[in-house]
């Protein structure tokens, strides 16, 4: 347990700095694009799509890191209502439907990715695998963390290792 709680801090630490990367891109590069337009009457063709990827990899790896800080919504209300020990097997079967989800779309994110590998964007040419890569990180990320919540939620979880 403990080598899956330093490997996801690892994968935490990469996509928070992987989307304040992303959206320095998309803070620097909409506002020159902006100015250019407006201001010296000339566009860009590479700004939008720049923008467009960033934004895409900046949600992905942002989820990521916001499941992790607890800030998924959920509806706790039937969770509420019912007996402790209902509340525990729903609360089972939702961790499992997440892996299921995280999992399954893990695979298709990945299979998108090589399956656009021969696919350029139309205005700066870039390899179509580089932005849907984002989906197949972003869900790996999300499938480890929960993997640790289920774990620590099934008593798998070390001493001291709580949040």
């Amino acid at each position: 347990m403990r080598a899956l709680q330093r490997f996801n801090e690892f994968l935490v630490a990469i996509g928070s700095w992987g989307t304040m990367l992303f959206i320095l891109v998309i803070a620097l590069v909409i506002p020159y694009e902006v100015i250019g337009r407006y201001v010296f009457q000339k566009m860009t063709i590479w700004s939008g799509e720049v923008s467009t990827y960033s934004l895409v990899w900046a949600s992905m790896l942002g989820g990521a890191v916001g499941l992790k800080k607890g800030y998924a919504i959920s509806v706790t209300v039937v969770v509420d209502a019912v007996p402790p020990a209902v509340a525990k097997a729903l609360k089972f079967a939702g961790y499992l439907y997440a892996l299921f989800f995280f999992g399954a779309l893990f695979g298709y994110g990945l299979f998108q990715t090589v399956y656009n590998a021969n696919q350029t964007s139309p205005a700066i040419g870039m390899v179509m695998s580089v932005p849907y890569a984002a989906l197949p990180t972003g869900f790996f990320i999300m499938f480890f963390l929960t993997l640790e919540e289920f774990m620590g939620f099934i008593g798998l979880r070390t001493k001291g290792a709580g949040r």
